[in-house]
């Protein structure tokens, strides 16, 4: 079979999407990530459209890159000038790249109605063009815009458009489906009708090589990738994520594993599969982008089992509720904690944390019991962990609080038409030290937030590290009006892990202040444990702060 070439649109097309920016800088730092994963192609940009995509080549150029070959992007050149007279083909040049990919209209609705020109002369602009770059000794990628829509209504002009950039000596010719508005079906049908045309035009000149570049306007992007390749496409335009336009591209994240392991078409190395969510995750972090829990394959929640049935056939035969294994794309098996849980749940729960039910007396079917009552109050385990823990280690006497609270006072002044500010006061203790401290915040929350780390700070020195990211408040039941119960959550992380916490109150306050030392004794407990096991592995005693237990 013919090898599958991921041409990476992330940097360019991914960053039309709402709310996706990156800086030249942060561009580059994608760039090799996707470079070490084996990416084939990645388009950096469109160097004759703006100064942050030109540096972004400017850069690129001094690195070294090991498996992918940096793209520019442009159009075919403008009516009425020749390829040579075009700034913006002269800008592809000018950055420095081996690879050019131009796009150029397939769609007569485009070219007479929407530019205003005769067809044949967006034929000779796509001819030019191509012929240009080629002759400057480029590798052309031709993206046939909106092919699909214009093959649909005019046919034999769509096929013009193509066999003028395959007559001009285009590498691969890319079917686009610009709007998102075709089907797999569509797709099945339309593109090895394409392909014999073309096929037949190119006897006994070179090799035919399609490929594919997909919308997600209908919820299709994946679907009608992996349907192009299965009728013969061998290159995959996409980004990671599916960032971009309206409602995005094809998402390589999905594509990529598809490809490998369900189609065994490899595009990547083998052993680079196991990276494909920490790129995931990397890009969103980059864009400031909250990740998609649901995200097939690397979404957090796309290897999660909440149903007691599920997870009892899960810890018996995975693939009884998995259809791979979620290590190979770097991802992990969860187990969620909910009123829907069973026994199996708490089990896989307690021996994923390292907490022994056999200690206190307290069996599973206890803890399910109490688990059921708490979330009956309001509570809510399953994106919870942090708190889950804590929970487990209480009901079987295995807890030992690393901070205790005497007490907190929190005031809020409301000073004329200038904002709220607040101030709290914490009293603690630390294995029988007494600790106030003050602390002013943004609200409330964040006042107790300072207090309680500047007081911890005193005993514990690791909490530099830890940072909260996401505070929600959820109304358990608005029927009670403002004294209706109210749930917090608090997700907490630090440089090697992001967990999450729940209080629960009529008392806003106090719900998020059970949150909030549920996230402060997660982490004390996990570094406590760290260093105890390095003093350990190193022969040497670890001595915890005075009257502090260590958990190990």
């Amino acid at each position: 079979m013919d090898p599958i070439f991921v041409y990476d649109t992330t940097l360019r097309d991914g960053t039309q999407g709402e709310n996706v920016t990156f800086t030249a800088d942060e561009k580059l730092k994608i760039a090799k990530r996707l470079d070490d994963m084996g990416i084939a192609y990645i388009e950096g940009g469109w160097p004759g459209s703006n100064p942050k995509d030109m540096r972004f080549f400017e850069l690129a150029r001094k690195e070294r890159f090991k498996t992918a070959r940096i793209t520019a992007f442009g159009a075919t050149r403008r009516p009425g000038i020749s390829a040579a007279e075009d700034v913006n083909l002269a800008a592809i040049l000018d950055s420095g790249v081996s690879t050019a990919a131009i796009f150029g209209k397939s769609w007569s609705l485009h070219v007479t109605g929407i530019m205003g020109l005769p067809l044949s002369e967006n034929l000779s602009m796509i001819h030019d063009s191509v012929a240009f770059l080629k002759a400057n000794g480029k590798e052309v990628v031709y993206d046939a815009e909106h092919f699909f829509d214009g093959f649909k209504e005019d046919p034999d002009y769509a096929v013009q458009t193509l066999k003028a950039a395959f007559d001009a000596g285009a590498d691969f010719l890319v079917l686009c489906d610009t709007n998102g508005g075709t089907l797999p079906h569509e797709m099945q049908i339309l593109i090895p009708s394409i392909r014999d045309i073309m096929e037949a035009h190119a006897a006994g000149k070179r090799p035919l090589k399609l490929g594919i570049h997909s919308h997600n306007d209908c919820g299709m992007a994946e679907a009608n990738a992996i349907t192009a390749v299965n009728c013969g496409a061998v290159m995959v335009q996409g980004t990671i994520n599916g960032y971009g336009e309206r409602c995005g591209n094809a998402d390589l994240t999905t594509v990529i594993p598809v490809l490998c392991e369900k189609m065994h078409r490899p595009c990547i190395p083998a052993e680079k599969l196991r990276c494909l969510k920490n790129l995931s995750r990397f890009v969103s972090e980059t864009a400031n982008i909250v990740p998609l829990n649901v995200r097939p394959f690397v979404g957090r929640s796309a290897f999660s089992h909440k149903g007691g049935i599920h997870v009892s056939a899960v810890m018996k035969e995975p693939r009884a509720y998995e259809h791979m294994d979620p290590e190979k794309v770097g991802n992990r098996r969860r187990v969620l904690m909910s009123d829907m849980a069973g026994k199996s749940n708490v089990e896989y729960k307690a021996r994923e944390m390292g907490v022994d039910l056999c200690a206190g007396g307290c069996d599973s079917k206890t803890i399910v019991s109490r688990i059921k009552r708490m979330e009956e109050e309001g509570y809510q385990f399953d994106v919870a962990d942090g708190s889950f823990k804590i929970l487990l280690e209480k009901f079987t006497d295995q807890f030992t609080s690393l901070f205790d609270l005497d007490s907190f006072r929190v005031t809020i002044e409301k000073d004329g038409d200038t904002p709220c500010s607040a101030h709290a006061t914490i009293k603690i203790s630390v294995g029988g030290t007494h600790e106030i401290t003050a602390a002013e915040g943004m609200g409330p929350v964040s006042a107790l937030d300072n207090a309680l780390r500047k007081a911890l700070g005193n005993f514990y020195p690791d909490l530099d590290s830890m940072h909260l990211v996401d505070f929600k408040v959820r109304v358990v039941d608005g029927r009670e009006g403002t004294a209706a119960k109210v749930r917090v959550f608090i997700e907490s992380r630090d440089s090697d892990e992001v967990w999450t916490t729940v209080g629960v109150s009529e008392d806003i306050i106090e719900a998020s202040w059970q949150a909030l030392t549920d996230s402060f004794q997660f982490k004390l407990a996990k570094e406590a444990a760290k260093k105890a096991q390095a003093a350990i592995a190193a022969g040497v005693s670890y001595n915890p702060p005075e009257g502090v237990a260590c958990r190990v």
